[in-house]
């Protein structure tokens, strides 16, 4: 799983270096980088696993063929997905068009989701952090754990 935060510099090329937890659970999952799409809710960048983009692809391809929303989740998400293999050094080049979204100057921090990860500025995602704790906090009791049926 992708967990936790880190933070790293962004070089002049628009180079930088993945966290090493975060390389090493995508090459347990046989994959050598990251495909990176403008997040739709912030000013970040979304960081999935190829097999997270196949999945999203595969919803998408279930909706009927002729409907708005297909084009619409298609366009904002696949059209709009690069995928970033590491170099030798684990770094991913940023695209300008990522860098400018997600408003990244000269650092980013990398948060893990779980599943997916994504990337900020980090003081756009401090202030993002603050907000999400309150509103987590609100919401508590929604979060639930899994029951287990006894047979």
């Amino acid at each position: 799983m992708f967990l936790s935060t880190y933070e790293n510099k962004l070089d002049k090329k628009g180079r930088v270096s993945v966290p090493a937890s975060f390389r090493s659970y995508l090459s347990n999952l046989g994959y050598n980088g990251v495909i990176c799409f403008p997040s739709f809710n912030n000013h970040s960048i979304e960081a999935w696993s190829q097999d997270r983009v196949e999945k999203i692809s595969n919803s998408i391809d279930n909706l009927n063929p002729f409907e708005e929303k297909r084009d619409f989740f298609s366009t904002s998400i696949l059209s709009e997905s690069t995928n970033l293999q590491f170099d030798s050094e684990g770094r991913i080049l940023l695209t300008s068009k990522l860098i400018k979204h997600a408003k990244i100057k000269e650092s980013i921090t990398f948060v893990g989701l779980g599943k997916t990860f994504q990337i900020w500025e980090p003081t756009i995602f401090e202030k993002f952090k603050v907000n999400a704790r309150k509103k987590a906090n609100l919401n508590r009791a929604s979060l639930k754990w899994e029951q287990q049926l006894n047979k």
